[in-house]
């Protein structure tokens, strides 16, 4: 696939974008394309429709940037739903050796530098990781026979 520059205006948001993005996590897609400028395309369908690389256009729109580059798929309906999907959920499939990001973080001496990294400390990185890794400790002693409704993505802990 071949990259092209265009205007932002000729591209649109995926309506139908299942991943949700959060002030800060949008502020840290600000903060990286501010530091490091892009490093990698947006995918975008045929008609502009961005299947893949929707904080980073929110983003880069946020910072008044008029071009931005771009890769365009063929992909359509199913796949290119499935591709949006796949494209998000791998990354979350992916572990962190939590050690070498603490050592890498604490080695960095520039602020923006860190900030740019969506982390706001080493310390913070670590306290984001074991609330995401840990079960929970608080829940009341539960019946391994009772049929349960909901699972935790995370910890696979359930509950009715």
């Amino acid at each position: 696939m071949k990259h092209q520059t265009v205007t932002l205006d000729t591209l649109t948001q995926d309506p139908r974008n299942v991943r949700k993005h959060s002030e800060r996590n949008i502020e840290a897609v600000k903060a990286s394309l501010k530091k490091f400028g892009q490093q990698k395309p947006i995918v975008v369908q045929e008609d502009g429709t961005v299947i893949a690389g929707n904080a980073t256009l929110e983003a880069a729109r946020a910072l008044g940037w008029e071009k931005i580059e771009i890769v365009r798929t063929k992909l359509i309906g199913e796949a290119a739903t499935a591709f949006a999907i796949a494209d998000n959920r791998t990354a979350e499939l992916a572990m962190w050796d939590e050690a070498a990001l603490f050592d890498q973080l604490k080695a960095m001496t520039d602020a923006d530098l860190l900030f740019a990294t969506g982390f706001k400390s080493p310390e913070e990185a670590l306290a984001t990781m074991k609330l995401q890794a840990e079960p929970p400790t608080d829940f009341p002693e539960h019946n391994e026979d009772i049929s349960t409704d909901h699972q935790c993505p995370r910890c696979e802990y359930r509950w009715s």
